[in-house]
């Protein structure tokens, strides 16, 4: 039996509310972290990822007081990343009630950290978070793809792919796969990056930037996304979680 596609709700934070703009640019407020999280689960939702996405930028660690107060209104697996810089950092956002840890940008700047995590908690609870893009001009990778960091603000010419199958090695027991150059545009995913990445490993796979419409999670999982993340399609009502699985379910994939 194939394994359901998971539906994901993005909560981006910022200074404790959610917000969402274009490739992480012109932000809006979009709402309360908890409110929104509570009515993701109410409708259907499979996780709630939870991304502080200036913590790495400012050097400070993730807010755990939302991380609590989200973790007590859901009923669903929670994803927490953004400024996880260490184990102590990953204890306290399990403690906090986080399912899951997203890593990025300290695992490019200390790789053993992934080893580390993976040893002490487990791999299940290790997301390894690739915020990648198509090589700007004088960049070049062997996939075509680059990784970045601090919030899709630095450009580290690593290749993406490459990192993603490093990064499984490693210890990650999940890649989060975000397209920057999609992210809120709501033109749909970047297909070529989810098969180059498919291609390569064999642990979950969770598509994030694009999407726009139901169609866009079927597309995903026909390129082998096992789950899809989304933010501003949900948060402003453009399409809702159960639309999203009723495509899924038209086209054939399993959805819980």
């Amino acid at each position: 039996m194939s394994v359901a596609i998971r539906i994901i709700p993005c909560l981006d934070v910022k200074d404790g509310r959610v917000v969402k703009g274009v490739n992480f640019q012109g932000l809006k407020d979009a709402g309360d972290p908890v409110e929104l999280a509570s009515r993701y689960c109410a409708q259907g939702a499979d996780e709630i990822t939870f991304l502080d996405i200036s913590a790495s930028h400012e050097g400070r660690s993730t807010m755990l007081d939302v991380v609590c107060r989200t973790a007590e209104q859901i009923f669903v697996p929670l994803t927490v990343g953004g400024g996880v810089r260490s184990l102590d950092d990953v204890d306290l956002l399990l403690k906090a009630g986080a399912d899951k840890v997203s890593i990025n940008t300290a695992a490019i700047e200390a790789p053993s950290l992934l080893t580390e995590v993976a040893r002490r908690f487990g791999n299940q609870v290790l997301v390894l978070s690739v915020d990648a893009r198509r090589c700007p001009s004088g960049v070049s990778t062997d996939s075509g793809f680059e990784v970045t960091t601090h919030g899709g603000r630095t450009s580290t010419g690593i290749d993406a792919v490459a990192w993603a199958m490093r990064g499984v090695k490693l210890g990650a027991g999940e890649i989060l796969l975000n397209s920057m150059d999609a992210d809120g545009v709501t033109q749909g995913f970047d297909t070529e990056m989810i098969d180059a990445v498919r291609r390569q490993v064999r642990v979950p796979l969770i598509a994030s930037g694009g999407a726009g419409r139901p169609q866009d999670f079927v597309t995903a999982a026909n390129h082998g996304a096992d789950g899809v993340l989304a933010a501003s399609v949900f948060h402003y009502g453009v399409t809702t979680i159960p639309e999203a699985k009723n495509a899924l379910r038209d086209a054939g994939h399993p959805v819980r």
